[in-house]
């Protein structure tokens, strides 16, 4: 079987986002932010697994779209909790760069599905 990079790498950010929600729960006592946080960054690799049981080009775009936009999403989340000092500066670095990754994967695969179907 082929290994799938997008779906391994989203797959290791929701691990480290649960380990990092854990900790942001344990040290600050922040449930709101964090769960907000918790719930897109998940949802990433959760619309990936989706991507790989898409019926056509169409649907498969559709979802990859989502997993992009949860990928935003969680960006602005890990920004917001480090600059209200719920999570430190190198947690924060270490998740950006990880998302951006994510996000660069993802808008190439979106690029490559739209270039083949036009």
């Amino acid at each position: 079987m082929k290994e799938n990079i997008i779906q391994q790498k989203s797959y290791e950010f929701a691990l480290k986002s649960i380990t990092l929600y854990k900790k942001i729960i344990a040290e600050s006592k922040e449930y709101v932010l964090s769960k907000q946080f918790l719930r897109s960054s998940t949802s990433i690799g959760a619309n990936i697994e989706e991507t790989i049981g898409a019926q056509s080009d169409k649907d498969f775009l559709s979802k990859i779209s989502i997993a992009y936009k949860e990928a935003r999403e969680t960006h602005y989340w890990i920004r917001l909790l480090k600059d209200s000092h719920y999570i430190n500066h190198d947690d924060a670095m270490e998740m950006l760069d990880l998302c951006d990754e994510i996000l660069r994967i993802i808008g190439k695969i979106q690029i490559t599905i739209k270039n083949r179907n036009s």
